[in-house]
């Protein structure tokens, strides 16, 4: 239990995604399907601020699946995609050699942002866990199922097996921890902005009514005072 009592940081933490895929994309009903490519997408910039090291592996592209999301691979537009036929990632040498990589230099607490939560999350993470020492976080809304049932189910399934749940900007936080941390602060800031919903427009009220900054858009019209019709 000691290990699980340890925060996320930069340099205990690696993170996989799995199969954020179209086809599978079209299967979630836990979720609204925008909000999930999201989080997955906000989740994947922050872990790119930090130096995460980062895996990302698909299942059948060609002939099922299709491509990954291409806001993700934006963010790591020179990542290696590890296809796999099998549901489970841990049936793939390569995804294990990825993981065991990064694992050997300390980064034995696994991020996991996949679908589907009740299948390819489900076994990944049982099977991973019965094989090593890893410790996986599940990070319950960059992730998806079938259904909300089927979602939850699967959540407490790995919970009781011992995986640890999480949410995507919990993990970010967690890894930023302090913002004396001005490395990392305002690249944390842009992503909060852009994909933290409410607490992104707080910020950039803030920036903008209470510190005067200026608008991150690029507007470059005019503004037309008010005329009583």
């Amino acid at each position: 239990m000691t290990g699980k009592l340890d925060l996320l940081t930069p340099s205990n933490s690696q993170i996989i995604f799995i199969d954020h895929q179209p086809q599978m994309a079209f299967g979630v009903q836990s979720i609204d399907r925008q909000v999930l490519k999201n989080n997955t997408v906000g989740l994947a910039k922050a872990a790119k601020v930090f130096g995460i090291p980062t895996t990302i592996t698909t299942v059948e592209t060609e002939s099922f699946s299709g491509q990954t999301y291409p806001e993700l691979l934006d963010v790591f537009p020179d990542a290696a995609l590890l296809e796999r036929t099998s549901m489970n990632s841990w049936d793939d040498q390569k995804v294990r050699d990825a993981l065991a990589k990064a694992a050997a230099d300390g980064r034995k607490k696994i991020v996991v942002s996949g679908l589907w939560t009740e299948v390819c999350n489900n076994s990944f993470a049982l099977s991973a866990m019965a094989d090593t020492d890893y410790e996986i976080y599940m990070v319950s809304d960059a992730s998806g199922g079938t259904s909300k049932e089927a979602h939850d189910m699967a959540m407490m399934r790995m919970v009781q097996a011992g995986v640890i749940p999480v949410t995507w900007q919990q993990v970010m936080l967690e890894w930023q921890r302090d913002w004396a941390k001005r490395d990392t602060y305002n690249d944390v800031m842009s992503i909060v902005r852009e994909h933290s919903g409410a607490y992104g427009m707080g910020v950039d009220y803030a920036y903008t009514m209470v510190h005067k900054a200026p608008s991150r858009s690029v507007h470059t019209g005019e503004t037309l005072a008010p005329i009583p019709a």
